[in-house]
């Protein structure tokens, strides 16, 4: 089984949230930072990783996605806060080297 996540990403002022799902946190968040696809997340300047969820499968982490996403928005930063109360960027520090 391969690991999956799901994860958010936020702008700089905590103002916009995006819930994604991935079996590669650390390419994701280097795909987001690096604006390599254009869409939602590029839009909103959401590159900030401030929080995740690790699953031994992807349907498992589907699933959670879709039952996040439900939510509403403080259900969300709920479990930020929980977790990472001062909405650090959670990937400071990784190195980001990938050929995308």
């Amino acid at each position: 089984m391969k690991t999956s996540y799901v994860y958010f990403m936020t702008n700089k002022n905590n103002t916009t949230l995006y819930v994604g799902v991935t079996d590669h946190l650390i390419k994701r968040v280097f795909e987001h930072k690096n604006e390599t696809y254009k869409g939602f997340t590029t839009k909103y300047n959401c590159n900030k990783l401030v929080y995740f969820e690790e699953f031994t499968s992807i349907n498992e982490a589907i699933v959670r996605e879709k039952q996040i996403k439900k939510g509403n928005r403080k259900r969300k930063e709920d479990l930020i806060n929980r977790e990472n109360p001062n909405w650090n960027d959670l990937s400071d520090g990784w190195l980001f080297k990938f050929d995308t």
